[in-house]
């Protein structure tokens, strides 16, 4: 909202809507930012165990990194951009992306996600969530 103070000077609402005062936006936002993460991670991965290891013995680990990181990314913007409850919305956004994957995975393939993942993702998740609520506030957050 656009007021005029008493210089007569346009000046914009300190506390402004944004996108990220939202909570289920913001947890979409990050959810599939963590997805698009996790992606990228597996492909990088896949990528390395065919052209550099030539071994599928890692396989497990390094899908299972993958996971983390993208758990970890989401949770981390998440937590930057919302700057409270970081470790709840953590876990929160872990499970919403365990169930993005248990459900991809039933679709795609017939078998269901294991409850290994779903500890993974909420570990992980609540860890970016409280590195990201505790990082250094963004610049362009509150202009």
């Amino acid at each position: 909202m656009i007021t005029n103070n008493a210089l007569g000077v346009v000046s914009m609402r300190k506390r402004e809507r944004c996108i990220w005062s939202n909570g289920l936006i913001s947890m979409a936002i990050a959810v599939l930012s963590g997805v698009c993460c996790t992606l990228a991670a597996a492909a990088f991965f896949s990528c390395l165990i065919f052209f550099v290891l030539r071994d599928m013995g890692l396989a497990s680990a390094l899908a299972g990194a993958a996971l983390a990181v993208g758990a970890y990314t989401g949770a981390y913007i998440h937590g930057k951009y919302r700057r409270h409850k970081g470790l709840i919305s953590g876990i929160v956004c872990g499970i919403i992306m365990y169930a993005v994957i248990w459900g991809c995975g039933a679709y795609f393939t017939g078998e269901f996600a294991g409850i290994k993942k779903l500890l993974l993702l909420a570990l992980f998740g609540a860890a970016g969530g409280v590195a990201g609520v505790n990082s250094k506030r963004p610049a362009s957050l509150y202009q």
